[in-house]
């Protein structure tokens, strides 16, 4: 996708009314400092709209930002910061499970692992809550440039094991010195949100006016667990 416009367009934390989109949703989640933000910069073609930063947990909101006009990045707030209170990170996974549950436009869930190491406990238990939440997430394994290449396959075995993942889950690996994946990732959004009609019709009606311009949803949650974030 040729991306002409970006805007963080909603900012929404504990008390917020989450915003009711006509445009397909991305929801990316994570681990704190696994590299989301620099993953959503890239895919969005810029540096620095999404903050990033070298204090984990920075992320204490869910943000909205708006691709072109055609569909909505969503990024979740990271997990797993050992200094942030609990009372806090019950407050965070509740947002996210509002946002989930609520969201009638969500098409995919990214969850960001780590490609150098084996999936943390955070890790399988994020994993595990968004499937029971009706989801199946797609693996995007960051930081590829930290590893020699000859280990990728070794180590994408390690997460998929690790996670013990629906069979057929994707995973991509990505780099955001490279931007090593970032092909592949759109062209997957691409699939998921059929968007190429739509953007032509977008980009049609923005040159007019302007001179340049099945995620399967569960239904018993009747017992449902709660997410046990533990300190890392």
């Amino acid at each position: 996708m040729v991306i002409k416009n970006v805007q963080l367009e909603t900012v929404c934390g504990i008390t917020s009314v989450l915003p009711v989109n006509e445009k397909p949703e991305i929801a990316f989640a994570g681990k704190s400092n696994v590299g989301k933000s620099s993953l959503i910069n890239a895919l969005m073609n810029r540096k620095a709209l999404a903050r990033t930063s070298g204090t984990p947990g920075k992320t204490q909101t869910i943000n909205f930002y708006n691709i072109n006009d055609a569909l909505y990045f969503v990024d979740l707030p990271g997990y797993g910061y050992a200094s942030v209170s609990n009372s806090v990170k019950e407050k965070w996974g509740k947002m996210i499970e509002k946002y989930l549950k609520t969201s009638g436009q969500l098409k995919i869930v990214f969850l960001l692992i780590d490609i150098r190491h084996e999936p943390s406990e955070n890790d399988k238990n994020m994993y595990d809550w968004i499937v029971y939440q009706g989801f199946h997430p797609i693996i995007i394994a960051t930081k590829l440039d930290k590893i020699n290449r000859s280990q990728k396959d070794k180590h994408i075995k390690i997460i998929r094991d690790g996670l013990q993942v629906v069979p057929g889950t994707k995973i991509f690996p990505f780099s955001a010195l490279s931007k090593q994946g970032r092909d592949e990732i759109w062209d997957y959004i691409d699939v998921v949100c059929q968007l190429t009609d739509e953007v032509k019709v977008v980009e049609q009606r923005n040159s007019s006016t302007e001179t340049d311009i099945e995620i399967q949803v569960g239904e018993d949650r009747s017992n449902e667990p709660e997410v046990m974030i533990k300190p890392e």
